[in-house]
This record gives C-alpha cells, structure tokens and sequence, in this order.
C-alpha cells in the first residue's frame, strides 16, 4: 500500500492595516508572502500595508484549496472571524 502524496496547498489569513482580513491560497507559503511584501501579490495587499499572517489551513489538494478559499471569501467579516477562530 502506497501513502498518499502530501500536498503542500493551504490556505491562508493576513491581517493587514486596519485590521482588514485578506484570505489566499498557495502551495508555497514562503514565496508568497515575500511577493506581498514587495507589492506583487495582490493589489489589496499592497495598497493595505503592512501585514501579518496570521492563519494557515493545510487542503489536501488545490481543489480543495480553492473551494475554502471560496467559501471564506463569501462570508461576512464575522462570519469569517467565527469559522477561523480568529480574536482579531
């Protein structure tokens, strides 16, 4: 019996300046967040500087990535801070 393959996508939560929640996904966390920090990431990142990640959910797969990402972005904002357990 074979394990089943790791994956590296996740989800992931930043707070940014006014306490403004910005929800992504990646397969590589590192990479992403030094292109939001030189501004190449997401204009909603850039133009809300600094940031803090302050979330990350491990998904299976990018689908299932995608479809969190989705389902999040959908939610009111605390809608969004109830499902993530956040106390910002």
């Amino acid at each position: 019996m074979t394990e089943p393959e790791k994956s590296d996508w996740l989800v992931y939560v930043l707070k940014c300046r006014n306490n403004y929640l910005y929800i992504g996904l990646t397969n590589n966390i590192e990479k992403r967040l030094k292109e939001h920090e030189r501004g190449t990431g997401s204009k909603f990142v850039r133009s809300h500087l600094p940031f803090e990640l302050i979330r990350t959910i491990p998904c299976k797969s990018p689908s299932e990535a995608r479809s969190l990402e989705a389902t999040l972005k959908r939610m009111d904002r605390k809608s969004k801070i109830r499902a993530l357990n956040l106390d910002t």
